[in-house]
């Protein structure tokens, strides 16, 4: 992973397609966050978790009737497409080991949506917010207990912003 601010340039633009060479331990961490992502949309679906609240915000937040109308009405929807969104992520992974990822426009997309999801849902579990350093964070996550959870939920967090960025970058060329 890139440190000091230099992102890892992941993602290169071949034709139409955005392509990457991944790494097993890449593969392995976007897999298990992707399923995540499902698992946290299906059997684990509360909305007394903050993380669901993060990826579903209520649209009207002085009106809990309406809220919940809308809510009845849109979540469905939303919820399937962030699923498929993170389905998205498992199906083009290499099947075992490292290996490289080929996006199409649409999968490209689904890829930003999903890990913007995963940066969400994370950022909430470690109470990242805008003004947080996530450099510092895992400095002082790695100074207190190097083998901690939280650290390597933050390089994760971090990992996330880098490949987000490679990816937007390789779409935008």
């Amino acid at each position: 992973m890139g440190h000091g601010g230099a992102p890892v340039t992941m993602f290169r633009r071949e034709g139409a397609e955005c392509v990457a060479d991944l790494t097993a331990d890449e593969v392995r961490v976007l897999r298990k966050v992707a399923s995540e992502v499902v698992s946290l949309l299906t059997e684990g679906f509360d909305h007394e978790d903050p993380v669901v609240g993060r990826l579903f915000p209520d649209v009207y937040p002085d009106d809990p009737l309406e809220a919940a109308e809308y809510r009845r009405f849109t979540e469905g929807d939303l919820k399937t497409g962030k699923i498929d969104q993170a389905g998205a992520v498992l199906a083009t992974l290499p099947t075992d080991g490292a290996g490289e990822v080929r996006l199409d426009p649409e999968s490209a997309e689904a890829w930003l949506r999903a890990i913007n999801d995963a940066r969400l849902a994370l950022g909430v579990r470690l109470e990242i917010t805008d003004d947080t350093d996530v450099e510092e964070e895992v400095d002082d996550a790695v100074l207190r207990d190097p083998g901690s959870s939280r650290v390597f939920q933050l390089s994760v967090y971090a990992y996330l912003g880098y490949l987000q960025e490679a990816l937007l970058d390789a779409v935008m060329e």
